[in-house]
């Protein structure tokens, strides 16, 4: 004869989880570098005077940009001793960043041996970048020699996860430091002298400007 489940005596107790052993891991982050320079002042004096001097004498190229000047991506070959400074600083933050293998993924000794090239772009009201990455580059990077004086033109960055997080359930979000915007995108506002190095895989636009004083910056890319 069944007579059913036995019935459970002794109920058991709330669990808890021991603080000490506690483990939280971020698996593939996405660095995200932002270094303000000591010398900006001096130094976007001399960007500024190069870039729009160059910005009245050349058309200029269209690519990623919506509206705006975009130079050649030449910049190194005209922006003299002051660009000179900004190279050799990306340079030197890029390589505080990297690290050598071998093939078979062991750690060794030295620094690549990089290739960059940069353009000088120049924004004002209403202008705007498409969403885009840097295909064949380690690293990108962005300077701003002079942020602007007005809303929006915000660096926007697409999650390199896809929208499946939000995709599966919008109504949610992991209450986790970092993960606030999986499955969509964030942003960081420009700010006059600081420089911003990301994985150059990275989806990212550049949101409409709204300001009435030209945003000027340089962007760069270095490869192997």
């Amino acid at each position: 004869m069944d007579l059913g489940p036995t019935p459970d005596l002794f109920p058991v107790e709330p669990l808890s989880f021991s603080a000490q052993a506690f483990r939280l891991r971020h698996l593939f982050p996405t660095p995200l570098l932002m270094a303000p320079v000591n010398e900006a002042p001096r130094l976007n004096a001399r960007l500024r005077r190069s870039i729009l001097d160059r910005a009245e004498r050349s058309g200029g190229v269209q690519r990623s940009n919506d509206g705006g000047w975009q130079s050649e991506d030449d910049f190194w070959s005209w922006c003299g001793a002051a660009g000179d400074a900004l190279l050799e600083a990306a340079t030197g933050l890029v390589n505080g960043f990297t690290r050598m293998r071998t093939a078979d993924g062991a750690a060794r000794e030295g620094r690549p041996d990089w290739r960059c090239n940069a353009w000088a772009n120049v924004n004002t009201h209403g202008h705007a970048n498409h969403a885009h990455h840097h295909p064949g580059a380690f690293w990108s990077g962005v300077y701003w020699v002079d942020a602007g004086d007005g809303p929006g033109g915000e660096f926007e960055i697409h999650d390199p996860r896809g929208i499946l997080p939000a995709f599966f359930a919008p109504q949610l979000h992991m209450a986790l430091p970092g993960c606030l915007s999986a499955g969509l995108t964030d942003y960081i506002t420009p700010e006059t002298g600081t420089m911003l190095i990301f994985p150059a895989w990275l989806v990212h636009a550049v949101r409409r400007y709204h300001g009435t004083r030209p945003r000027i910056s340089v962007a760069f890319n270095f490869s192997v």
